[in-house]
């Protein structure tokens, strides 16, 4: 396996910095410090499915709010430039991702926070792969790009994806990665997340901080 692999209205982000009836806040940033909800048990096996017609997403734009565990975070879709992998979102978004961990941060030289598999270890699917869409020429991957994490084959995108926290550049000699969105609120809780490190010698594992995604829910932006 290769890089990161699978081992018109703006939307309202409550979770990230959310106050309890205390006051304090509940889940997410407040000045510094990340407060994150204990992650749920992740599932034994992910779900099974059929990958959906491309043409649920093509030429139309999403919006998706990812509640996890350490506050919300917003992800736009692109449709129209990656229409195949934004089909594939919107199906899993339905409830596949519920409680899955986001289980590998990595921090030496590419910096992603990897998620998508309900089962935590890196190795759950959803039962169907594709191909590449918009992976860029050049390898540049900018901080709050959010494309999809795969094999070392070209047509081995499936469930898992990953979020960029800083400005990353991958290998394109086995043809790039799926950019097919970007975080427009919440990248604080990545970041915060991202700076608490891995427990990993090697830089790439687990996230010391523990985030889970609950709940994905997603809705179209309209012209």
């Amino acid at each position: 396996m290769t890089g990161v692999t699978g081992c018109g209205s703006s939307t309202s982000n409550p979770g990230v910095g959310s106050a309890s009836s205390s006051g304090t806040p509940s889940v997410g940033v407040s000045g510094t410090s990340l407060r994150c909800s204990k992650p749920p048990a992740p599932a034994q096996s992910a779900p099974q499915l059929k990958l959906p017609s491309k043409k649920a997403a093509e030429g139309r734009t999403f919006t998706a709010v990812v509640q996890t565990t350490c506050g919300n975070v917003t992800f736009r879709l692109y449709g129209a430039k990656a229409p195949q992998t934004v089909a594939s979102f919107l199906q899993l978004a339905g409830g596949y991702w519920d409680n899955s961990p986001c289980h590998r941060l990595t921090t030496q030289g590419i910096y992603v926070l990897q998620c998508g598999d309900p089962t935590g270890t890196g190795s759950g699917s959803p039962g169907y792969v594709f191909g590449i869409e918009n992976a860029p020429a050049d390898g540049d991957y900018p901080a709050g790009t959010v494309a999809m994490a795969r094999g070392s084959s070209p047509d081995s995108n499936g469930g898992q994806f990953f979020i960029v926290y800083k400005d990353t550049k991958l290998p394109v000699d086995s043809g790039g990665y799926s950019i097919f969105g970007k975080v427009t609120h919440g990248m604080k809780v990545i970041n915060a997340v991202a700076a608490a490190g891995t427990n990993s010698p090697t830089g790439d594992g687990a996230p010391a901080q523990p985030i889970s995604i609950l709940k994905v829910t997603v809705t179209e932006k309209k012209a």
